[in-house]
């Protein structure tokens, strides 16, 4: 079997996203021919990321930094804040490849925003991955743009299946999708922390509250990859008629918490229009 191979790929933007995906390739099987290239502002930061495979490059040292780490690039990476985006693509429109694809990462920015901002024979493909990238165990949702091909597509496709899960979705969808998947890990951290403070409350110290609970999730969760049952009746094998998860149950379900769950993800939806508009 030939192993993947993407073209020179450049990172703009090396935060946390961009980090967890640099270091989820490098753990894959796809070859980067030309190497990885990455900018952010500090040059501390720039440091930290260079390496044999990856050239990284500083804003607050090398004012060209973003346009020489674009100069061949086929892919590059777009992965400021949002507020950000407008200026980058600007600052690098005519150092691009004529025929690089661009993938925005940044919430609430539509492609249709990109492409005015760019040359008009570059790719813009959207993409919200999440941070178990850095595990490769990401779900990505991607949404072309009006000028991306279907290879544009499958190169962008081939980058983030080296980091997980994509699902390829109207762009209409990619908002909620971040609402959902995007901001998912956090979700499920903040049960962890909320499981592990109750723990502590019924007498368990610090390390049998981390085992226990987060044992417990890890432990849940693989069973239910496992399982060809859904995760509703996962949990009804659980709860035994009149039993302590019956009761317990009851009080999530007195707490409405599908309705807490809907304004939550609600609410992250609303604040990446926000985003999209600068507010």
């Amino acid at each position: 079997m030939n192993r993947v191979t993407l073209p020179p790929t450049a990172f703009l933007g090396a935060g946390s996203m961009a980090r967890a995906i640099i270091a989820g390739l490098q753990a894959s099987d796809v070859a980067v021919v030309g190497g990885i290239r990455t900018t952010n502002r500090s040059a501390e930061r720039a440091a930290e990321l260079a390496s044999s495979r990856v050239t990284a490059y500083a804003t607050e040292t090398d004012a060209e930094a973003n346009r020489r780490a674009v100069r061949g690039a086929g892919l590059v990476i777009i992965a400021v804040k949002p507020a950000m985006v407008p200026d980058l693509l600007l600052e690098i429109a005519d150092a691009l490849d004529p025929h690089a694809v661009v993938v925005s990462v940044a919430a609430g920015v539509t492609t249709a925003r990109c492409e005015e901002l760019l040359p008009v024979s570059v790719a813009v493909i959207r993409a919200m991955p999440n941070t178990p990238a850095l595990v490769r165990r990401a779900v990505t949702g991607i949404s072309v743009g009006s000028r991306a091909s279907a290879t544009d597509l499958a190169l962008a496709v081939t980058l983030f299946e080296a980091v997980g899960e994509v699902l390829v979705v109207p762009e209409g969808q990619i908002d909620a999708l971040s609402a959902i998947s995007g901001s998912g890990p956090a979700y499920v951290f903040y049960l962890i922390e909320q499981v592990t403070t109750a723990a502590r409350t019924q007498g368990f110290t610090d390390a049998e509250a981390k085992t226990l609970v987060e044992e417990t999730f890890r432990g849940a969760s693989e069973l239910l990859a496992a399982s060809s049952e859904d995760p509703a009746e996962l949990r009804r094998r659980v709860t035994s008629p009149n039993g302590t998860t019956e009761r317990a149950i009851a009080v999530l379900t007195a707490a409405n918490l599908a309705q807490v769950f809907e304004r939550a993800t609600d609410a992250a939806l609303a604040r990446a229009y926000e985003l999209a508009t600068g507010v």
